[in-house]
């Protein structure tokens, strides 16, 4: 499949916008490993697809390593101020559903070995069965945070001409596609 036609798709599941990271390099940092375990979103060790169950950063970057292709893809959603939690909720939900829609629709593609990789945690659940130790729901439907695999989304994001910030009282969610051939 094309990347322009692959990005076609992308953004008619809902995304704002979508290019190709040139030469298909991401930008990696094993620094975010301790971001996560700082766990400001509350979700380190209480969620399936983020650190540490997700696994070894080292390992996670290596898979990274393995594919040739990658188009990073946005989601923009207007809120009223930098305070509006509720309106950060409602783009995370509207992130989750583009990303899904996205995941079905590569699913049909002939694209060969692929990773899709969303922001942050799974949010599928209301509350994760990480903590009780028993087994993921929905382990077909979850998308892992590229943040966990140590993507730097800022400076994959400066490799192209989207915009990591799009303006005032709006909030900017990422995703990105993986895949080789």
């Amino acid at each position: 499949m094309r990347e322009a036609e692959l990005i076609k798709e992308i953004c008619a599941c809902g995304a704002h916008r979508a290019e190709t990271v040139p030469d298909g390099r991401v930008v990696l940092s094993a620094d975010f490993r301790g971001i996560c375990a700082a766990n400001q979103c509350g979700k380190f060790d209480r969620c399936w697809v983020c650190p540490p169950a997700i696994g070894e950063i080292d390992a996670l970057m290596r898979d990274i390593g393995r594919f040739s292709h990658a188009v990073l893809f946005q989601t923009v959603y207007p809120i009223e101020d930098s305070f509006d939690i509720e309106g950060m909720e409602r783009a995370v939900r509207h992130h989750t559903a583009v990303t899904q829609r996205v995941k079905r629709r590569v699913q049909t593609k002939s694209l060969g070995e692929y990773l899709l990789l969303s922001c942050g945690g799974c949010t599928l659940c209301k509350v994760c069965t990480k903590p009780s130790g028993q087994p993921c729901r929905h382990p077909d439907l979850t998308v892992a945070p590229m943040e966990a695999y140590g993507i730097d989304v800022y400076c994959t994001a400066r490799r192209t001409t989207l915009k990591y910030t799009n303006g005032t009282n709006t909030v900017t969610y990422f995703g990105i596609l993986l895949w080789r051939e």
